[in-house]
C-alpha cells in the first residue's frame, strides 16, 4: 500500500515540473524575442527617444511694470529685444560656440571674457547671455544656424525702454542686471538673462512692485540641448504699473529752460506736495544703462565737473543764502525778538566787536522793517534779528520749516543738509558757537546746508497758508500712507504768516529785488525770495 502511494505522489510531482519547467521556458522565449525585437529591429526608434527623452525647464523673466506720468503718458515701459544665450552643459565646447557665433553676429573680445567669466560662475543648467540689443538680421542669422549651435537660443524678450531719454533720468532711475552681490542680500531674487534689478529713482524704490513674478517653459531638448518641442508654458505675472505726480509736459518745460546749466528746479503742488516736475541738470538717459553705459558714455558722466549723475534737487546741498531770510523773521516774530514795525537802520554794515558784518548792498538801506527788509533783503536787518534772540529760535523755525531733515519722497539719496547749533560745533569742531555764527545763519550763510527740495518745501508752507505739506512723487493710490502728506495745524500764527506773505509779494513787486521777475498773468500773485548764496 506505501509503495502504490509513493508511485502516485511521484507521477503528482513529475507533472507539476514539468508544467512549471514549461512555463519558465516559454517566459525565457518571451523575454528572448522582446529583448531582441528591441535591441535590433526598433534599436534606431529607441535610441531616438532615448536622445529625445530630456527635459529642460527655463524660467521667464516678467515683464517689468510701466510707469506712467498724472495724465498717463508713459514715462517707464518695455520693448522687445534680441537676444542670445547659451547653456554651457548643453554647448559641446563653450569656446569653439563662441567662435561659431562671432561669425553670425559682431562679438568683442571684452563680450568674449564676460561670458566666459558668467560661465565659470553660473549654476548647472543656467543659460548664459552672449549678446542682446541685436538687429533683426543678425537675429534672423542666429535662428537659421542654431541646429549646428548646441546649447545656443535665440530669444526675444522685454527690455526696459524710457522713451523720453535724458528728461527723466533723475526721478525715474534706471535698471541693471542681478549680480551676486544682490541674490546673497536677498535669496529669493532670480538671476536670469533679461531679468532687471532697479538701480535709482523710483525704479529702485518701486522695485518689488515693479519687478513682477517670473514665469517658467517645460522644453523638450535632446543629448545636444537642442530643443525639440514646449511642453508646457507658464507665463510670468506682470509687475505693478506705477502712476507719477509728474506732469511730463511740465518737466519737459523745466528740463529744456536748464538744459546745458547746472541747475536744479523743482515744481510742488503747495496744497498736496504733488510734485509736478523735477529737474538735475546736467541728466543722463538712462536707455544708456540697459546694457550697460559703454566705456565712452561712463568717462564722460563721471569726469563732468557738472555731476550729471548727482540729483541736486534731493542730494547737492549748499548755503541757501538770503531765501532763508523768512524763517529768520518767522523765528524773530514767534519769539518775539522782534515786531513787524520795529525798524533796523541799515548803513551798509553793523559790527560784533571790531568784526564788521556787511550787508550786500554796501550803500545801505537806511530806516526798514521787516516786510521792507525782506523786500530788499537787507542783511543788516536780519543780523540784528539774530543778535536779538540767539540762534536757538532760528534753528526751531528751520526744522519747522523742513530743513535738516529727509522726507519720505520716493526716490533714494536725500541728504538732509546742516542746521547747525552749539552742540553740532562743540561736537565737530570742538570749539564754542560765536554770536557771529548766528549772524551768518541768520542770512543763510556759514555752516548752514540745505537741498533745493527744502527749498521748495519751505515755499510751499509759506505759499498754502503755513500747513505742514511734504513732496510726494507717487500718487496716493500708488503707494503706502501717501494721502496724509499735509498736517492741517499751523506752523506759525496767522498774523505772522500774513507779514512774511506780503514782504514775499513785495520782493516782486516795484522796487523789490525779483521786479524784474514778475510775470503778469490774470488771477494769479506772484512772490518769492530771491538769493546768492556764497558758495
Amino acid at each position: 500500500m506505501s509503495d502504490g502511494l509513493d508511485s502516485v505522489r511521484y507521477r503528482a510531482f513529475t507533472r507539476r515540473t514539468l508544467v512549471l519547467g514549461g512555463g519558465m521556458a516559454g517566459l525565457f522565449m518571451m523575454l528572448t524575442g522582446r529583448m531582441v525585437q528591441l535591441s535590433v529591429f526598433q534599436r534606431d526608434q529607441y535610441k531616438s527617444l532615448a536622445d529625445e527623452n530630456r527635459i529642460n525647464m527655463q524660467l521667464l523673466a516678467p515683464p517689468r511694470g510701466r510707469i506712467f506720468d498724472r495724465n498717463g503718458v508713459e514715462l517707464a515701459g518695455n520693448q522687445l529685444n534680441y537676444r542670445v544665450l547659451m547653456t554651457p552643459e548643453q554647448a559641446e565646447d563653450p569656446h569653439k560656440i563662441l567662435d561659431l557665433i562671432a561669425q553670425l553676429t559682431p562679438l568683442s573680445e571684452k563680450q568674449r571674457a564676460r561670458i566666459l567669466r558668467d560661465i565659470k560662475r553660473a549654476g548647472p543648467f543656467k543659460p548664459i547671455l552672449v549678446a542682446e540689443g541685436l538687429s533683426w538680421d543678425d537675429f534672423a542669422r542666429i535662428n537659421v544656424n542654431i541646429p549646428s549651435l548646441p546649447g545656443v537660443a535665440a530669444v526675444a524678450a522685454d527690455i526696459r525702454s524710457y522713451p523720453n531719454g535724458a528728461e527723466l533720468g533723475h526721478v525715474l532711475g534706471y535698471v541693471g542686471g542681478v549680480t551676486e552681490k544682490d541674490i546673497q542680500a536677498d535669496p529669493q531674487l532670480i538671476s536670469l538673462p533679461g531679468f532687471r534689478l532697479g538701480r535709482s529713482g523710483i525704479e529702485r524704490f518701486a522695485d518689488a512692485r515693479l519687478r513682477g513674478q517670473p514665469g517658467a517653459v517645460q522644453l523638450e531638448v535632446d543629448s545636444r540641448g537642442r530643443i525639440l518641442r514646449e511642453l508646457s508654458r507658464r507665463p510670468g505675472t506682470p509687475g505693478e504699473d506705477l502712476v507719477l505726480t509728474i506732469d511730463q509736459g511740465l518737466q519737459k518745460f523745466t528740463q529744456e529752460r536748464l538744459w546745458g546749466e547746472s541747475a536744479s528746479a523743482v515744481v510742488m503742488d503747495v496744497h498736496t506736495g504733488d510734485v509736478l516736475a523735477l529737474v538735475s541738470a546736467p541728466g543722463f538717459d538712462p536707455n544708456n544703462f540697459l546694457t550697460g553705459p559703454s566705456p565712452e558714455v561712463w568717462k564722460a558722466l563721471t569726469t563732468d565737473p557738472l555731476k550729471p549723475l548727482l540729483n541736486k534737487v534731493i542730494g547737492g546741498v549748499y548755503p541757501p543764502g538770503s531765501t532763508f531770510k523768512p524763517v529768520t523773521a518767522f523765528a524773530a516774530l514767534e519769539s518775539q525778538a522782534m515786531t513787524p514795525q520795529d525798524r533796523v537802520y541799515c548803513d551798509g554794515s553793523t559790527r560784533i566787536g571790531r568784526q564788521v558784518f556787511h550787508c550786500w548792498a554796501r550803500g545801505g538801506h537806511g530806516s526798514v522793517d521787516m516786510e521792507t527788509a525782506l523786500k530788499v533783503s537787507c542783511d543788516v536787518y536780519f543780523y540784528e534779528c539774530g543778535r536779538r534772540m540767539g540762534i536757538g529760535p532760528i534753528e526751531t523755525m528751520a526744522r519747522r520749516f523742513g530743513f535738516g531733515q529727509v522726507y519720505g519722497l520716493e526716490v533714494p539719496g536725500q541728504k538732509a543738509g546742516l542746521v547747525p547749533n552749539p552742540d553740532w560745533k562743540l561736537k565737530h569742531r570742538k570749539q564754542k558757537w560765536t554770536e557771529g555764527e548766528t549772524f551768518n545763519v541768520s542770512i543763510g550763510q556759514g555752516a548752514l546746508q540745505t537741498t533745493p527740495l527744502q527749498l521748495c518745501v519751505m515755499t510751499a508752507r509759506i505759499a498754502n497758508g503755513g500747513m505742514d505739506v511734504s513732496p510726494r512723487l507717487m500718487r496716493p493710490e500708488h503707494g503706502p500712507g501717501l494721502d496724509t502728506h499735509v498736517t492741517q495745524s499751523a506752523l506759525v500764527a496767522a498774523e505772522h504768516m500774513a507779514i512774511i506773505r506780503a514782504g514775499m509779494e513785495a520782493v516782486t513787486g516795484q522796487g523789490g529785488t525779483a521786479s524784474r521777475s514778475q510775470l503778469k498773468l490774470d488771477g494769479y500773485e506772484m512772490a518769492g525770495k530771491t538769493g546768492t548764496a556764497q558758495v
